[in-house]
């Protein structure tokens, strides 16, 4: 069953970056399009980008465009999240998630099977 892991958190200051990896060991996440999403304590599970399985097809929201790039390498089973210009806001868990369908503009996260576990962003001076 696939499983998706991600990683690259961290403490990182304002106006900086980080990249961000989802990857499913054990099994490949090139026949997948992913989606990347956040949580913030207390708000909605927030859509950020997803890329379909051949990255032909790449959304972004609005809050993030831009600024965060997503894009995958097939051979090595990864999809990352380039997260440039960082701001305190953009401080929350962030996830991968896997879908049997495609990548919707809507970034709509019922539409996504299998999440990982979250990986801690936190941008402060």
């Amino acid at each position: 069953q696939l499983q998706v892991v991600e990683s690259g958190g961290g403490l990182v200051q304002p106006g900086g970056s980080l990249r961000l990896s989802c990857a499913a060991p054990g099994y490949g996440l090139s026949g997948y399009p992913i989606g990347w999403f956040r949580q913030a304590p207390g708000k909605e599970r927030e859509g950020l980008s997803c890329i379909n399985t051949n990255s032909r097809i790449i959304h972004y929201a609005d809050s993030v465009k831009g600024r965060f790039t997503i894009s995958r390498d097939n051979g090595k089973n990864i999809v990352y999240l380039e997260m440039n210009s960082l701001k305190p806001e953009d401080s929350a868990v962030y996830y991968c998630a896997a879908t049997l369908y495609y990548c919707k503009a809507t970034l709509s996260r019922d539409d996504y099977d299998t999440w990982g576990q979250g990986t801690q962003v936190t941008v402060s001076s």
